[in-house]
């Protein structure tokens, strides 16, 4: 086959792929649920707002130069005293509460995503090795998460960005405040992934395809990376979905105690923590408006989540 013939059958062939996916159950059953359709429709826009914040936000909440004071603590536009220019308010330092909404949830997008990578990293790695390993390796990997388990993960994420506080120079913290953080969160949440994944290990280790995988020389490393993991995706994608939700709840919760993001960086909660110092003057929107934008950021995940683990799972069908 030359290879005019072999681009042919390949253009023959992906219109075909890409129809086969459109006629998928997954697909069909997203279509049909208006739950997850509005989940994923307002989880796209907030992501959205938040990649594309540098350029089409009404003004740079990092620009000393776009800033005025004489425009501090303006109400929103539907407001008396409020302004079109700035529709959600603005901050005590003048700053458009729209555009630092915008780039706040940039940094807490960026942050719970980066988490939860590294948690699923961490989690399914060790759940596979303890699976499938057995014996002590599985007793000292288990033991370990159920003595993670026996502290709640915020305490862990609490203690993990108390350490580096103390451990590490001011200014040296200062600079990896983002990396701290996000370590924090990860670690205190990977137990999830490795007892669900080590489980699903379990179960399909036993099986006789990987028996067989064994009888024609393959090694532990290849059975799992090859039949093993692809086995068990389908709760840790439900996992690692609920978990984006939590990862935010996590670092807004650190960042309004003010341990997670430093202030140079809002996120939206702190937005939320310095919103609250003013609250009771009557600047209600400052800690509302971050509030509620969280709030529907987290259940639209959590909704799409729980939509995902109906889906993929048989029983529920």
């Amino acid at each position: 086959m030359n290879a005019r013939s072999l681009e042919t059958a390949v253009a023959v062939q992906e219109p075909a792929a890409w129809q086969r996916l459109l006629d998928s159950d997954f697909v069909y059953a997203f279509r049909r649920s208006r739950t997850a359709l509005a989940s994923a429709l307002v989880l796209l826009l907030l992501a959205a707002l938040a990649v594309l914040a540098p350029w089409i936000a009404p003004q740079n909440p990092f620009d000393p130069a776009a800033l005025d004071l004489l425009n501090a603590r303006l109400p929103p536009a539907w407001i008396e005293a409020g302004r079109m220019q700035f529709p959600f308010g603005t901050d005590g330092q003048g700053r458009d509460l729209l555009s630092v909404l915008m780039y706040g949830l940039r940094i807490s997008l960026m942050v719970s995503v980066c988490a939860t990578l590294f948690a699923l990293f961490v989690g399914v790695t060790l759940g596979l090795v303890s699976g499938y390993a057995g014996g002590t390796i599985d007793n000292l990997i288990m033991r370990l998460a159920d003595m993670q388990l026996s502290f709640p993960a915020i305490l862990v994420a609490l203690l993990v960005d108390g350490l580096a506080r103390t451990l590490l120079p001011h200014a040296l913290h200062e600079r990896l405040a983002l990396p701290v953080v996000i370590f924090a969160i990860g670690v205190s949440t990977w137990v999830q992934y490795a007892r669900t994944v080590r489980g699903a290990t379990l179960v399909e280790k036993s099986k006789d395809y990987v028996h067989a995988a064994r009888l024609i020389g393959m090694g532990p490393l290849r059975i799992l990376l090859r039949h093993v993991l692809p086995n068990v995706l389908g709760p840790v994608l439900v996992i690692a979905t609920l978990s984006l939700g939590l990862g935010i709840l996590t670092e807004a919760t650190l960042s309004f105690l003010g341990l997670g993001v430093p202030p140079t960086s809002p996120s939206l909660g702190t937005l939320m923590r310095s919103g609250n110092e003013v609250l009771f003057a009557g600047e209600w929107w400052v800690t509302v408006l971050p509030g509620l934008c969280l709030m529907l950021l987290v259940l639209a995940i959590n909704l799409l989540g729980d939509w995902l683990r109906d889906v993929l799972n048989p029983r529920l069908r």
